[in-house]
């Protein structure tokens, strides 16, 4: 087996993993994701017990206990760049040697539960909806850098939403499922649709402000979108990238969207710490 490199996998000296400042035994096997670090305590405060704390940069882990199960919450930050950093990090935790600097010969796959925020293209789905993510369609760049093993389903309906999308030419679009036992075990009564992972929060997700948007029409196009009952519910930016690299990398993953806007309506929610709380709560009865 071929050593992976100082410069390829940095260990801090204190045998901890460069940006998420963990030791391998720090993470247990369920990892639940969050983009703000402020959302970590609003997790963990709902453990029986926390036994650690770690932070760096935007990168905050508490891991700790419901009931027998060990579980952590980790903050990714915003954005598919961070989800490369985070996931990338959080297996080589459990994949790789950090003595020998070797793969393991025995893998370990990861439960990689996301809760977020979005804002809903649909009209049939308000504020305040709990949404799982079917498939994520990823509008940024992450999976041209990495050898990907294709899902014939998933390729199916991305060629279906490359032909209803027009003047597109520039975006090469990617998709990914959810892990079908997740989304069994914690979301089977939840709203499901395809969530769009945008490589920005205004004009990439069809935002005007002081700057013009190339694609003015991005939400109308996005929300006609149907086939065989798949349709195109809301828009954030880490699931696409969370759903391709687990894969890639061995790990089932699952988003769950607080949606806080109305994309159709022009609406913002007045109560979004209510929403997500609830988001939370969910989730954590279901692990």
């Amino acid at each position: 087996m071929s050593l992976i490199s100082e410069s390829d996998l940095i260990i801090n000296p204190d045998g901890s993993i460069y940006h998420l400042n963990l030791l391998p035994e720090d993470l247990a096997d369920i990892v639940i994701t969050v983009g703000d670090p402020e959302r970590v305590p609003e997790v963990s405060r709902y453990f029986d017990r926390v036994e650690l704390r770690k932070g760096k940069r935007e990168f905050i882990t508490h891991t700790g206990y419901i009931g027998k199960k060990r579980l952590s919450v980790v903050s990714t930050g915003i954005g598919t760049d961070n989800i490369d950093i985070v996931f990338n990090e959080l297996d080589a935790l459990k994949n790789i040697d950090f003595g020998t600097r070797q793969v393991k010969l025995e893998l370990t796959s990861l439960d990689l539960i996301r809760i977020g925020t979005s804002g809903a293209i649909q009209e049939d789905l308000p504020i305040g909806t709990i949404l799982a993510s079917s498939h994520g369609l990823g509008l940024d760049t992450l999976m041209n850098f990495y050898l990907d093993v294709p899902d014939a389903d998933a390729e199916l309906l991305l060629n279906a939403i490359k032909q209803h999308l027009t003047g597109f030419d520039a975006v090469q679009p990617y998709l990914c499922s959810a892990s079908a036992s997740l989304m069994q075990q914690i979301a089977p009564e939840l709203a499901q649709g395809i969530t769009v992972t945008a490589p920005g929060f205004y004009a990439p997700q069809g935002r005007q402000v002081r700057a013009a948007a190339k694609f003015p029409d991005l939400i109308a196009q996005l929300g006609s979108f149907n086939k065989d009952g798949f349709r195109i519910t809301n828009l954030e930016m880490e699931t696409a990238g969370i759903y391709a690299l687990a894969k890639t990398l061995g790990h089932r993953a699952l988003s769950i969207n607080a949606i806080l806007a109305s994309r159709v309506k022009h609406a913002f929610s007045k109560n979004p710490q209510v929403i997500v709380d609830r988001a939370i709560q969910h989730v954590l009865e279901r692990i």
